[in-house]
């Protein structure tokens, strides 16, 4: 399964919740670039300053993480994909992966919000640089002012979440992403849910979608 939408769309939850109800793991492809950077790996230095501009890291870099993780044995039972693909590029090459391990792709999840909601979300978002706790400071914050609840560190807004940037990140979005919607839809794997939704309405809402 493919997640899309928006970047603050809230895709990673969504995510995380049909990795629970189906058993599956959740393959991140921001969180690992996130790693590779952090490691400083060759990949990690290349991606480093397209995502400090909100611009999508080059297609080979993603590509090669992901196929990476695919040969790990977990995914034998499934997965869930949030973060790839983001164009047309990238998909074929999915399908390429797939297509050489014997798979097919079940279902495309599209997550819709508004650019008030995602700006709002992602502009008030903070992580922690150690833990990697995240926290919304109207909607989850921490209990002391911007210190973490778990490490006792310092929160911070990630250079991609100011507004500037995320406003940046819609439009690339549009421009890339959206066209793999249209391919998608023509072959009948598209689902949407909104995000929009209170929390608590998300897992029956995922359940109505993929009936």
């Amino acid at each position: 399964m493919i997640i899309l939408g928006p970047p603050g769309s809230g895709k990673g939850t969504r995510a995380q919740l049909i990795g629970k109800i189906f058993g599956i793991p959740v393959i991140t492809t921001g969180d690992m670039l996130r790693e590779s950077v952090a490691k400083g790996t060759h990949r990690g230095k290349i991606a480093k300053g397209y995502m400090e501009r909100g611009e999508l890291v080059p297609d080979d870099i993603v590509i090669g993480v992901v196929e990476e993780r695919l040969k790990r044995s977990d995914i034998e039972g499934g997965f869930i994909l949030d973060g790839f693909p983001r164009n047309l590029r990238q998909a074929q090459a999915l399908d390429r992966i797939l297509n050489e391990k014997g798979e097919e792709l079940d279902y495309v999840l599209n997550v819709t919000a508004k650019p008030s909601t995602i700006i709002n979300r992602l502009s008030l978002r903070r992580s922690c640089p150690r833990c990697g706790a995240v926290y919304h400071l109207k909607d989850k914050p921490p209990k002391n002012d911007e210190i973490c609840d778990e490490c006792g560190t310092k929160l911070i807004q990630r250079s991609d979440d100011k507004e500037e940037v995320i406003r940046h990140r819609l439009q690339v979005y549009e421009a890339e992403t959206r066209p793999l919607l249209e391919m998608y839809g023509n072959l009948g794997k598209v689902r949407e849910i909104s995000g929009e939704l209170s929390i608590d309405d998300i897992p029956e809402a995922i359940k109505r979608a993929l009936a």
